[in-house]
Formats: structure tokens, C-alpha cells, sequence
């Protein structure tokens, strides 16, 4: 998926030979008559003059962008991009142009069917209502049945368990996000009494008490008893794969550094099928009509005119 922006790119002009005599012309200009002739004391509003004529000069970031006659301007492109991040301006840009392309291909097409008026304000509860009318409507989306759903269940077993919990103490070495420099002198703080709590594992209250910036302090460093989703996501991942004991290396996460022991570790139980079944019928139903939306979106991008943006069908992950 490509933008191509064919606009040229500005050259500077160059004035190298050019000579003191733009001074002296200068010099010979009589402003006497009409002093708004004098721009020196109009610095601000000749600034702001000389800039919006270099914005003219400049090519528009995003070429002009078509969908069966309807333009997706720059503006709009512009704006929207904050909600679509990515690796480069570029990619976050190409990834824009095409949610714009399929909400407006889909905008048209709930209006040419009576979905959706054509006053309707962009992004307001009256789009949302006619779009996913359109969906409801238009997308023919099968069931899952019941044998496909116990056939899942067979094979992903190790999806449905209780959650595992955890009993764990930890040592809190705190630090922002931000301060790159602090965070690496913290790192070897931690490694160094890592270190020394492999050789002597009693040392650790005694720790907590002296380091630890938690308020879990009070309590020796114990957190209790964790199950999934109960503390940050970074943190959660490595204490989860860990074995019962001292984590051998520093738990780093947005609050800092932390010396983990786990003092217990309880793996979650199998649930049976008749506790999960309405979950897993979800989860397939769920899947199955994202699937048919990006074939539906698919033939709308195919029939559709477009001009100014190459859409890939098979790479685009909005309508896989």
C-alpha cells in the first residue's frame, strides 16, 4: 500500500551572485510618504507573511485522495492519524488513509441503502447507528455450532483455567519512567543485591526494610495472594512465568526496578466445557463475523473508484 506524493519538491533560489546592490536600493527607498511602507515595525506580521508563503511553496503531505468522487482531504488525514500509531509518520499515515477509505466506502453504501441520511455528521451516534445497521444488515454471518464449539474446546483446553495465584514478596526500587540515567544505576543496585540474596536469602526483610520504596514495606514486602490482571501488565508477565523462589534478575516496569521472591505459585484448574461453552460460542461467533466484515469490506474496496492511494487487499489489517 502505497501514497505516492507527486507534488515537487521546493528548491531554494540562490543568491550567491547576487550583490550589495539590494542594499543600497534599499537605502534609496523613500518611505517619508507612507510610513506602513517601513516594515520595521511590522516584524511579527512579516514573519507570519514570509511562513505562509514557504506553506505554499511546500508539497501537501498527503497527494489528493478520491473514493467514487469524494475527497478524504489532507486536514482529515492529519487529524486522524493520532489515532492510528505506528513504527514511522508513513506508516501511520498509510494506515489512516485506509480507515478513512473503508468508513467512507461504508458511509456511502448505508446511505445508498437507506441505512443512513446523508446529513448524518461524521462520527456522531447517528453514523454509528446507520453503520452498524449496514453490517447487521448486509454481512450474512453463520453460527457456530454446536459440535464446532466442543471441537474448539478439545483442542484449547489450556485456554479455559482458573487463574493461577501467586504469593509473592518484592523489593521496590523506585524510579521514573523517564530518567534513563537513574534507571541504570538502579539496575546494577538491584543486580548487586540479587546477588547477594541467592547467597543469603534470610537478608531479604532486611532489605525490603532498607530499599523497598513500596508501601508493601510495612508487611515485609508481601503483595498477597495475585491472580491475573491484578498489577501491571510488565510485571504480571514475568512473575506469572516464574518458578517458585527468587527471580534472578530485576523486574523492571514503569515504577522502577523490583526484587522479586515468590513464595508460592498455585496453577490454575481445567474448567469444563459446560462452565466455558457460552464463552467459547462467543469467542467463535465473534470471529467468524470479523471475518465476513473484511470480506464484505473487501468487495466494497474492489467495486469502489479510488483514486490517489493503492489499497492492498492482502496485506491490510483492517479488513483481515
Amino acid at each position: 500500500m502505497e501514497i505516492i506524493n507527486a507534488a515537487p519538491t521546493p528548491t531554494a533560489h540562490d543568491h550567491s551572485s547576487c550583490n550589495s546592490s539590494h542594499d543600497t536600493a534599499h537605502e534609496e527607498v523613500d518611505t517619508s510618504a507612507n510610513p506602513a511602507v517601513n516594515h520595521g515595525d511590522f516584524k511579527e506580521a512579516d514573519e507570519e507573511l514570509m511562513a505562509a508563503e514557504r506553506a505554499k511553496a511546500l508539497p501537501p503531505e498527503v497527494p489528493e485522495i478520491t473514493v467514487n468522487g469524494v475527497l478524504i482531504d489532507e486536514v482529515s488525514v492529519l487529524e486522524e492519524m493520532q489515532h492510528h500509531p505506528a513504527a514511522s509518520k508513513r506508516e501511520a499515515m498509510v494506515k489512516t488513509v485506509e480507515s478513512l477509505i473503508i468508513g467512507e466506502l461504508l458511509k456511502q453504501k448505508a446511505i445508498e441503502l437507506g441505512y443512513l441520511t446523508s446529513d448524518a455528521n461524521a462520527f456522531s451516534a447517528e453514523e454509528a447507528a446507520g453503520l452498524k445497521t449496514l453490517i447487521q444488515k448486509e454481512v450474512e454471518v453463520p453460527r457456530a455450532s454446536e459440535e464446532e464449539c466442543e471441537r474448539f474446546f478439545e483442542h484449547n483446553q489450556g485456554k479455559f483455567t482458573t487463574s493461577p495465584l501467586l504469593e509473592v514478596r518484592h523489593i521496590l526500587l523506585a524510579v521514573a519512567p523517564d530518567d534513563i540515567n537513574e534507571r541504570a544505576k538502579l539496575k546494577e543496585i538491584a543486580d548487586g543485591l540479587i546477588e547477594i540474596l541467592q547467597a543469603t536469602p534470610s537478608l531479604f526483610s532486611e532489605f525490603v526494610s532498607k530499599h523497598s520504596a513500596c508501601p508493601s514495606k510495612e508487611t515485609e514486602g508481601s503483595l498477597g495472594q495475585i491472580s491475573k490482571d491484578q498489577t501491571v501488565p510488565e510485571f504480571e508477565k514475568q512473575i506469572f512465568a516464574a518458578s517458585e523462589g527468587l527471580i534472578s534478575y530485576p523486574v523492571e516496569t514503569r515504577y522502577g526496578f523490583h526484587i522479586v521472591y515468590v513464595d508460592r505459585k498455585i496453577d490454575g484448574k481445567a474448567l469444563p466445557y459446560d462452565y466455558v461453552k457460552e464463552k467459547v460460542s462467543g469467542y467463535l461467533n465473534d470471529k467468524v463475523e470479523r471475518k465476513a466484515t473484511a470480506q464484505y469490506i473487501q468487495t466494497l474496496v474492489t467495486d469502489a473508484d479510488i483514486k490517489g492511494f493503492v489499497f492492498d487487499l492482502d496485506d491490510s489489517p483492517l479488513i483481515q
